[in-house]
């Protein structure tokens, strides 16, 4: 007599993450097609292809769900931002010259990350569903790329490569002086679609430099 495989844990972790995905990449790309108010949940099951119930179960209403879709984004930069830092600012050998590590991680940011889909999306459906996020301006990233940043100039300032008596203060006014500035100056800090960008962030980092280079 055939017996019945009885799934494992995980397995059925596994096909709960697909579910979940599945629901967010449906809900994703029909809030930025039609809209939260004309997105309905029943759409937005027939797409994933899971059951109306499914979608409650996993996300509770429609309002988190839509969080959790600005929050995947979100996360998902936040792994381009380190795994950039990873690529460009680890391990510098002694005779690396800073400022273009710093320069080569800006950029790849400029490009990556601000000239990406995801960052699109991110800004796309702040803007436009701003009245059904937790709060206005609702930002899913929070201080975790400028925290990120502030552990790599700590781990600089070890080293003897840069003076950050306050490492969050050093990387707050390192994004400022280079995508805030693309930002205010250029409306955008996108390398890939605007090559005026590049040399600002020159500039910025230059400027921080001569703020925080060790002696």
């Amino acid at each position: 007599m055939p017996t019945t495989k009885t799934p494992t844990t995980k397995t059925l972790r596994e096909g709960s993450a697909q579910k979940r995905a599945a629901i967010l990449s449906a809900a994703r790309e029909l809030f930025l097609a039609d809209g939260f108010d004309r997105t309905s949940v029943d759409a937005v099951a027939a797409r994933a292809e899971v059951s109306k119930r499914t979608v409650y179960d996993y996300f509770g209403d429609k309002r988190t769900l839509l969080q959790a879709v600005v929050d995947a984004v979100g996360e998902a930069m936040i792994t381009t931002i380190r795994r950039t830092l990873d690529d460009t600012l680890t391990d510098l050998p002694e005779d690396a010259d800073l400022e273009d590590a710093l320069v080569t991680f800006s950029m790849r940011i400029a490009t990556d990350m601000l000239g990406s889909a995801e960052y699109a999306t991110l800004q796309r459906l702040v803007r436009a569903e701003s009245g059904n996020l937790p709060h206005r301006g609702y930002n899913s990233m929070a201080d975790t790329p400028d925290e990120a940043i502030a552990e790599r100039f700590a781990a600089f300032a070890d080293a003897g490569l840069l003076h950050v008596p306050d490492p969050r203060l050093a990387a707050d006014q390192f994004i400022a002086l280079t995508f805030g500035v693309a930002l205010d100056r250029l409306g955008s800090a996108n390398a890939t679609e605007d090559s005026r960008v590049r040399p600002l962030v020159v500039e910025g980092v230059r400027t921080f430099l001569r703020a925080y280079r060790a002696a």
